[in-house]
């Protein structure tokens, strides 16, 4: 959880200064192409005063440019320093288009240049100024701010990675210390239980009467409940540590799925939901073999309490290339998408999805912790047909090796 609020701390502050660069590099090109613009525009009426003005500047003109005169359609060229004049075909072609636009002024993007169109009556005037400086300008900008704004955002990741941690550290001593204090109540309070479990199973041995008797195996079955809830609380405080596992070792999941699924059989006989099963031999995965049983467990516990009454429960265990999929289904009525995503969560329990009273809400979760220690994940998909809830475990290294050379054989030649 600390991993994830650090990435998202750095992700939302990153975003942020990324916002800000890319505000601050779009002003700057929008700022330089409007400057770029005007010296243009400058030109452009500056040849266009000088047939009315003789001498009016005697500055050079920073960009390439020439006029026409266009009198009864025929073109007239009046100067400039604009090399490209030679072809007569093109001049034409250029100055038909400068007509064919609406307004006095603009572009002309086919050619890359830039036009001041004035009618004087008898003819009309036109000043073209070339516009390849002034695009090549723009892009040379362009390429270099965004260069700059890309190396600035290397130092502010270093600089937001490191407040991140700054910033998470309380949130990470807290929590810290409410794993401690979880795992250290769970640990302390299975001694009490223990012993009043232990005088209540010698309470209800006695001769007792009825009343007392029936008071005995209250406090013998409400007792049995808090040691379950508690144990199941210290597994889950037991994974937030994630202290490596010194049970872990290469693990058959095909035995495992297998020996839950025969110890289950009885119970979904009993519940009148048949237990069905398909089961890929040979899938291996390095872990726990108790913690991945517990997981298995909690996977056929929860659709053998929650499934339709009838409905046949099914199990299934699959290889792919790189993972084993365990998949456990059982009908019902769907479960909506808002509660679907909540239910991993610890001590919840939605009405309309769970159903019945039993339970703490903690089974999902110890699965979703297991998973997660054995660097898989877990989910769940409902729709009106069944609800199914999925692990995805990576396969060990030999087993996974083994499935992409069956998957993907080799070609042999004599």
């Amino acid at each position: 959880m600390l991993r994830k609020l650090r990435l998202k701390f750095v992700a939302l502050s990153m975003s942020l200064v990324t916002v800000v660069l890319a505000v601050v590099v779009c002003a700057a090109v929008v700022s330089a192409r409007d400057n770029l613009e005007r010296i243009s525009k400058d030109v452009l009426r500056r040849v266009m005063r000088e047939e009315f003005v003789p001498n009016w500047d005697k500055r050079p003109v920073s960009l390439p440019y020439f006029t026409v005169n266009v009198f009864n359609g025929t073109i007239y060229p009046t100067g400039g320093t604009y090399d490209a004049l030679q072809d007569a075909e093109a001049l034409t072609d250029i100055v038909s288009a400068c007509l064919e636009q609406s307004g006095n002024e603009g572009q002309l993007s086919g050619y890359g240049l830039r036009y001041l169109r004035k009618d004087n009556g008898f003819y009309v005037r036109i000043a073209f100024v070339d516009m390849s400086m002034e695009v090549e300008t723009l892009r040379k900008l362009v390429r270099s701010q965004f260069a700059i704004a890309l190396l600035a955002l290397i130092p502010l990741l270093g600089v937001s990675v490191a407040l991140s941690h700054w910033a998470v550290s309380p949130v990470e001593k807290a929590w810290r210390q409410q794993r401690q204090f979880l795992s250290d109540a769970s640990h302390e309070l299975k001694t009490p239980l223990t012993v009043i479990l232990s005088n209540a199973e010698l309470l209800d041995a006695s001769e007792l009467p009825e009343r007392p008797r029936r008071w005995a195996d209250n406090i013998r079955a409400e007792a049995g409940r808090m040691k379950t809830l508690v144990e199941e609380m210290l597994t889950l405080a037991r994974a937030d540590n994630a202290a490596p596992s010194a049970a872990y070792g290469e693990v058959s999941l095909s035995d495992t799925a297998l020996d839950c699924a025969l110890s289950f059989e009885p119970v979904a006989f009993e519940a009148g939901k048949p237990l069905r099963y398909e089961i890929a031999p040979d899938v291996t995965v390095s872990g726990d073999a108790e913690k991945l049983r517990r997981l298995v467990s909690v996977f056929l516990d929860n659709a053998l309490k929650y499934g339709a009454d009838g409905g046949t429960v099914s199990m299934t265990l699959e290889k792919s290339e790189r993972q084993a999929k365990l998949t456990v289904s059982n009908p019902g009525e769907p479960i909506p998408p808002e509660t679907l995503s909540h239910l991993f969560e610890r001590f919840y329990r939605g009405d309309a999805s769970r159903g019945e009273s039993s339970g703490f809400g903690l089974g999902l979760s110890i699965a979703a912790a297991i998973a997660r220690e054995h660097k898989g994940v877990v989910r769940a998909e409902s729709d009106e047909h069944a609800t199914r809830f999925t692990a995805l475990l990576p396969l060990s290294r030999p087993n996974a090796k083994r499935a992409a050379l069956s998957e993907h054989p080799k070609e042999t030649g004599m």
